[in-house]
């Protein structure tokens, strides 16, 4: 769970607030739509909730962890997840290769057993064994998007970070991600969070933050979020 109290960021040599006293809650097993026009703040949030960027003012607990507190390389390592519009596969590496890299970056070795349980990460996002041993290149958008989300499990983190995650696949395939990101929610107690800016991508969301000029809109009597599903 992610709670945001009066979360304000302004830049360092800006005159005015990016975020502006943000107050949001994000739950496990549930997806968390960021909806926004650009230059809403909805991406400078996701920074702060990421640990990339730390708020003026406010606090940013993590099951009850003061976020100003912990060691960030090793929540961004172990607690958070991260997915991009751009993929961001590792281009010489393949399939099964990427979804590796979270152990091999928490200095697991990487044997039979791991690339075993990459693989069955694989299959749970629709990609067969076909295209295990393709390079990115070789993969259409949709599925390096799958890939890169097989790459997020193996990392064992429990909340995911999605920023813009459809904004480079056609609607059928941006429509997959979403069901997945869904489902890994629902079925494996996930906190999902989503940027973006496409109303379909966030109707299909249990919850959904509006953000305009920093702030978080009042959308139910509560004055956080709305409650879709």
């Amino acid at each position: 769970m992610i709670n945001l109290i009066d979360v304000s960021y302004r830049y360092r040599c800006g005159t005015q607030d990016v975020l502006k006293k943000v107050n949001a809650l994000f739950e496990q097993g549930k997806t968390h739509a960021i909806l926004g026009p650009s230059g809403s703040g909805k991406t400078t949030l996701l920074s702060i909730i990421a640990g990339l960027d730390r708020p003026t003012s406010g606090t940013v607990l993590v099951d009850d962890d003061d976020l100003s507190e912990m060691d960030l390389d090793k929540y961004r390592r172990e607690r958070i997840s991260m997915i991009f519009q751009a993929f961001q596969l590792f281009p010489l590496l393949t399939a099964i290769e990427n979804v590796c890299v979270p152990k091999e970056l928490k200095g697991e070795t990487v044997k039979n057993a791991e690339r075993d349980e990459a693989k069955q990460l694989l299959y749970s996002v629709g990609i067969d064994d076909s295209l295990h041993k393709r390079y990115p290149a070789n993969l259409s958008g949709g599925e390096q998007q799958r890939v890169a989300i097989a790459r997020v499990l193996s990392s064992g983190a429990k909340i995911i970070l999605a920023d813009e995650p459809t904004g480079n696949l056609d609607v059928a395939n941006g429509t997959e991600v979403v069901t997945i990101l869904r489902n890994i929610a629902h079925e494996s107690g996930y906190c999902v969070i989503i940027v973006t800016h496409n109303l379909e991508v966030a109707d299909a969301c249990d919850v959904v933050f509006h953000m305009s000029d920093g702030y978080i809109n009042r959308t139910d009597d509560f004055g956080l979020y709305e409650v879709k599903k």
